[in-house]
C-alpha cells in the first residue's frame, strides 16, 4: 500500500493545491519579469508602470504604486501607478511629504516592510486617511525599494476590500523589492546619463553658435572715469553669486558687462549662456527658458533642454528681462527664489544652481506702477544694479573704440588701415551716438568696407548731413511753435475782449435796474426781479463789480 496522499479529482483540496502552484508560478514568472526588465528597459516611466501592473497580478490587489524620494529624501514623487478603477486621488506625478509617523516614511527610514490598516492609519496620518477613504482603499502594504543598503524609494500596494495582505505577500514583495530597486537604479543611471548626454550636445551647439557670434568680444574698450567706475563695480560683484541688474540703454554693451562679470567669477570654467527675452515669441519663451518634454505641445517632437538648465552651475544672462511676459514671471521668481523648476509637460522638479545676471533698458519701476512687472521679481532681480553709461557720456572713449573696430573689421576684411584722419576722429568724437556702441560699430564697418587706401574713409557726410538738418528741422520747429502760440494767445485775447464785453453789458444792466429800482435789490419792484434773476445772484454780481446799492437810493 502507498504512503504518498493523493487528493480526489475535483476535490477541494485539489483546487487549493492547484491555486497555491498557480500563485507560486506566477510569483516566479513576475521575479523573471523583473530580472528581464533589469537588462531590457531602461526607459523609467515605462519600467515602473510594467512593475505596477504585474505586481497587481500577483498579489492580487486593487492598485500598485512606485515612490521615489527626491536627492534630499524630503518628499517623494508617485511616479507610477496602475489603479484602474481608482477615483484620481492618486495619480502619476502626485508630490508630498510625508510626517514622521507616516507608513511610507517609515517603511523608506527603517528599511522594513509596513502594514497598515485604515483604523491605524486614522490616528497617524489623518490627511493620508482622507485620501485613501476616498480612494476607498481598506489596507495598505509599503515596502521599501533598497539596494545595496540605501533606500531609493517605497512600493505601495494597496486593497479596496476587506482581504489583509499575508505573510506570504509580504515576503514575496520583500524578496521582489531588491530586483526592482536594482531595475529603478539602473534606469535612473540611465535617465540621468540620457540627460548629460543631451546638455552636453546643448552646450556644444551653443558654444559653437557663441564662437560665430559677432558679438562675441574679448575685452572691453575704454579708459573714461564712467566707465571706470562700471569695472570697479563689475570686479567687486563678480566673486559672489549675487544677482547683478545691468540698466541702460540700447547698444551700450550690457552683455559685454555680462560676460565680464561671469569671467571674473568662480563660475568663469563653467557655460555662460544668454537668452534675449525680446527676441523670442511668448509663447516659445517658456519653453525656452525651462526646457520641454516631448509632447508637451503641438510640435514638441523631442526633449529640449532649457537655458535655465542649460546654465547650471554657470551663469545665465537674460536680456531685455523686462520683457518677460507676467505669466512667465512667477515661475521665474520660483526658479531664482527655490533653485528649481520643472519642464513643460513634467512634473519632476529639477535642481539647479545658476548665477543669474539680468539687464534692461526699460524702466522697470514704472512698469511696476503700470502693472507690466511683478514687483517681487524687481526686488529679487536689484541685488545689485550697475547702470551702464550711454557713449555721449563717455566720449574720451570714442577714439580708443574708433581705432579698436577700425582694426577688427579691417583684418576681416584683409585691408591694412593704418591711419584715421584728425578731422574724421573730431567728427566721430562729437557726435551722440543715440544707437550708442552699436551704432559706432556699424558706422566703422561701414567705413572699412567703404576705405581703399591707407586712410580710413569715413563718410562723415552722412554725419555733417544729419547736422546741418538738425537746425533747419529746429528753426522750423521753432517757428512752428511760435505760430501756436501766437495764436493761442490771438485766442486767448478774443475769448478775453467777448468776455470783457459781456462784463461791461451786464454792469450796465445792473446799474440801470438799480437806478430805476432807487436801490432796492429785492422785492416784487426791485432790482433782482427786474433782472429776472435771484437775489442771492445778482448781490453776487454786484459784489464782483463793486456797486452799492446805497448810492442809488
Amino acid at each position: 500500500m502507498s504512503t504518498d496522499w493523493q487528493f480526489a479529482p475535483g476535490s477541494a483540496a485539489e483546487r487549493s493545491a492547484q491555486e497555491e502552484l498557480q500563485r507560486q508560478n506566477d510569483r516566479l514568472q513576475l521575479l523573471l519579469n523583473l530580472t528581464s526588465s533589469i537588462t531590457s528597459n531602461l526607459e523609467l516611466q515605462e519600467l515602473l508602470r510594467s512593475i505596477s501592473a504585474n505586481i497587481r497580478e500577483v498579489i492580487r490587489c486593487e492598485g500598485v504604486g512606485v515612490y521615489l524620494a527626491d536627492s534630499e529624501s524630503v518628499s517623494f514623487t508617485l511616479l507610477a501607478m496602475d489603479f484602474p478603477h481608482g477615483k484620481g486621488e492618486f495619480h502619476e506625478g502626485l508630490q508630498f511629504s510625508p510626517l514622521a509617523g507616516d507608513p511610507l516614511r517609515r517603511a523608506f527610514d527603517t528599511l522594513k516592510p509596513v502594514v497598515v490598516s485604515m483604523d491605524e492609519l486614522a490616528n497617524i496620518h489623518p490627511e493620508g486617511y482622507k485620501i485613501a477613504i476616498a480612494e476607498g482603499i481598506k489596507n495598505h502594504f509599503f515596502v521599501p525599494l533598497t539596494n545595496r543598503g540605501r533606500a531609493l524609494g517605497v512600493l505601495a500596494v494597496g486593497h479596496t476590500t476587506e482581504d489583509v495582505f499575508t505573510p506570504e505577500d509580504v515576503e514575496f514583495l520583500s524578496q521582489a523589492s531588491g530586483q526592482i530597486a536594482i531595475a529603478v537604479e539602473n534606469a535612473l543611471a540611465y535617465r540621468e546619463i540620457s540627460e548629460l548626454r543631451d546638455k552636453l550636445a546643448q552646450e556644444k551647439l551653443y558654444l559653437e553658435e557663441e564662437i560665430r557670434s559677432e558679438m562675441n568680444f574679448d575685452q572691453i574698450v575704454g579708459d573714461s572715469p564712467a566707465l571706470r567706475r562700471v569695472l570697479e563695480l563689475v570686479e567687486t560683484v563678480a566673486p559672489s553669486d549675487s544677482t547683478v541688474l545691468l540698466l541702460g540703454e540700447t547698444g551700450t554693451g550690457k552683455e559685454l558687462v555680462a560676460r565680464a562679470i561671469h569671467d571674473h567669477s568662480r563660475r568663469k570654467d563653467r557655460t555662460f549662456v544668454k537668452l534675449n527675452c525680446a527676441a523670442i515669441p511668448t509663447g516659445l519663451l517658456e519653453s525656452e527658458l525651462f526646457g520641454h518634454e516631448k509632447g508637451a505641445f503641438t510640435g514638441a517632437i523631442s526633449q529640449k533642454v532649457g537655458r535655465l538648465e542649460l546654465a547650471d552651475q554657470g551663469t545665465l544672462f537674460l536680456d531685455e528681462v523686462g520683457d518677460v511676459p507676467l505669466e512667465i514671471q512667477p515661475k521665474l521668481l520660483r526658479a531664482l527664489q527655490e533653485r528649481e523648476f520643472e519642464r513643460l509637460g513634467s512634473t519632476r522638479t529639477k535642481k539647479v544652481n545658476v548665477r543669474l545676471v539680468a539687464a534692461t533698458n526699460r524702466d522697470l519701476e514704472q512698469m511696476i506702477a503700470d502693472r507690466e512687472f511683478r514687483s517681487d521679481l524687481y526686488y529679487r532681480l536689484n541685488v545689485f544694479p550697475i547702470r551702464i553709461p550711454p557713449l555721449r557720456e563717455r566720449r574720451e572713449d570714442i577714439p580708443l573704440l574708433v581705432s579698436y573696430f577700425v582694426q577688427k573689421f579691417a583684418r576681416q576684411m584683409q585691408k591694412r588701415i593704418e591711419t584715421i584722419p584728425a578731422t574724421a576722429m573730431k567728427t566721430l568724437a562729437e557726435w551722440d551716438w543715440p544707437g550708442n556702441i552699436r551704432e559706432l560699430q556699424n558706422f566703422i564697418e561701414r567705413a572699412v568696407i567703404l576705405t581703399r587706401g591707407r586712410a580710413l574713409e569715413a563718410p562723415l557726410a552722412e554725419l555733417r548731413r544729419v547736422r546741418r538738418d538738425e537746425p533747419t528741422r529746429a528753426a522750423a520747429d521753432q517757428g512752428e511753435i511760435a505760430r501756436i502760440v501766437k495764436e493761442t494767445i490771438n485766442a486767448l485775447n478774443d475769448k478775453k475782449s467777448v468776455a470783457d464785453e459781456h462784463a461791461q453789458k451786464q454792469h450796465e444792466e445792473i446799474v440801470r435796474a438799480l437806478t430805476e429800482c432807487k436801490g432796492r435789490v429785492g422785492g416784487a419792484d426791485g432790482a433782482a426781479a427786474r433782472l429776472r434773476l435771484n437775489r442771492t445772484t445778482l448781490l453776487s454780481r454786484m459784489k464782483k463789480f463793486g456797486i452799492d446799492a446805497r448810492q442809488f437810493s
